[in-house]
C-alpha cells in the first residue's frame, strides 16, 4: 500500500474534480481522472476507445493509465490526490466483462486505506460531451464502488455534502494533516 496515495472517488457528478482542485490551489498534487483524459486523447485520435463506444477497451486503458499514474506520483512526496483510479477501472471491466481480474490488480497496487467517496448529488449533476450517463447510471456505479471497496480492504468515508473549501478541511483533517490557510 502507497499511504500517501489518497483515492478520491465516488458518483459522477458529485463533486471530485472541485475538491482536487481546491486541493491543488493548497499545494498539493493531484493527478487527473484517468476517463476523462482517455476520451480527450481518444476524440482527438478518432479512436474508439470510448465507454459509449467500445467500454471494454475503454477501462483496459483505463487500468492501463491509472497504473502509470501511481508509477509517476512516486515521485512526489507527501500527499497525493487521485480523481479515481486503478479500482473504480477495474471494478467497472470486472462489472462490465465479468473478467475476475479486481483482486488481482487491486491487490499488488494500492492506495491509502482511507478512500473519500463523494455521494450521488443529483442538484449538481450534469452531462457533458465526456460524460454522457445519466444519474441513474452514476449512483449505480456509486453503488458499486460502495461495496467493492470495503471489499478490497478500504475504509470508505463518505465526504459531507458542504462547500470545496469545507470537503478539504475535512479529507485533510481525517488523514491526520493539518488544513493549509
Amino acid at each position: 500500500m502507497n499511504s500517501r496515495f489518497v483515492l478520491i472517488s465516488g458518483c459522477s457528478g458529485g463533486g471530485k474534480s472541485t475538491l482536487l482542485a481546491e486541493l491543488r490551489a493548497r499545494g498539493y498534487p493531484v493527478v487527473e481522472e484517468p476517463g476523462r483524459r482517455i476520451i480527450t486523447d481518444e476524440i482527438a485520435a478518432g479512436g474508439s476507445a470510448l465507454p459509449w463506444a467500445d467500454a471494454a477497451a475503454f477501462l483496459r486503458r483505463a487500468i492501463d493509465v491509472a497504473l502509470k499514474d501511481m508509477a509517476k506520483a512516486g515521485t512526489h512526496s507527501g500527499w497525493v490526490f487521485f480523481d479515481r483510479g486503478l479500482v473504480d477501472a477495474a471494478s467497472a471491466l470486472e462489472a462490465f466483462t465479468g473478467e475476475p481480474l479486481l483482486r488481482a490488480v487491486c491487490s499488488a497496487h494500492r492506495y491509502h486505506r482511507r478512500v473519500f467517496m463523494t455521494p450521488p448529488c443529483p442538484e449538481i449533476y450534469v452531462t457533458d460531451s465526456e460524460r454522457r450517463h445519466g444519474f441513474e447510471a452514476a449512483t449505480a456505479e456509486y453503488r458499486r464502488l460502495m461495496e467493492t471497496l470495503p471489499v478490497l480492504g478500504y475504509d470508505v468515508i463518505v465526504l459531507p455534502k458542504s462547500s470545496p473549501s469545507a470537503r478539504a478541511d475535512f479529507v485533510l483533517a481525517t488523514l491526520g494533516a493539518a488544513p493549509q490557510t
